[in-house]
This record gives structure tokens, C-alpha cells and sequence, in this order.
């Protein structure tokens, strides 16, 4: 595991269930592609190879966007390490879980 991302996205709906409809389908949609995750309040946390963690990141605006938000804010943020791995996503929060 060379790459973790968390990523955010906002569908620019009026509508709060609709808005929680289109992120559930993009999070359907992480869950398909077999990597490790763990949804948060803000944002979801990917980890995993570099290139298959792109793929998902540029296909995810579109899939929140096929699920019904005509405009899509997509916040994504990488920890890559060329050699070695990136500290997991339980490596840093598993200590704060209660």
C-alpha cells in the first residue's frame, strides 16, 4: 500500500436526502472496486495502489453525477510514497476510537 486518499463529494443539492442519496451511491461505488475504506462524517479515506485509487478518483464526480447531482465538488487529498507505504488509515486512528 503505496497511496491513501480521502476523498469528498459534494453534490450541489438543495435537497439533504438527495444529497445523502448521491453520496451513498458513490460510496456503493468505492465498495465495488475491492479497496481498503472507511467512511467518515466529511470525507472517505481509500488506501491502496497508487494507479487503481486514481482510477477510482477520476471516475467518482461522474458517478455522483449519473446518480442525479447536476454539479458535482470533489475534494481529494493523496499521501503517496514512492518506496515503502503510507501509514495506514488504522495506524492513525485507531487510538481515538472509543
Amino acid at each position: 500500500m503505496n497511496t491513501s486518499v480521502a476523498i469528498q463529494v459534494l453534490p450541489m443539492l438543495e435537497d439533504d436526502k438527495k444529497v445523502v442519496a448521491v453520496v451513498d451511491k458513490a460510496i456503493e461505488y468505492i465498495q465495488s472496486t475491492g479497496v481498503s475504506y472507511e467512511v467518515g462524517a466529511f470525507e472517505t479515506t481509500l488506501e491502496g495502489d497508487y494507479d487503481q485509487l486514481m482510477e477510482i478518483v477520476k471516475n467518482i464526480t461522474k458517478i455522483a453525477a449519473d446518480a442525479g447531482a447536476p454539479q458535482v465538488m470533489t475534494y481529494v487529498k493523496i499521501d503517496y510514497k514512492s518506496e515503502g507505504k503510507v501509514l495506514g488509515i488504522h495506524e492513525k486512528t485507531d487510538k481515538y476510537q472509543h
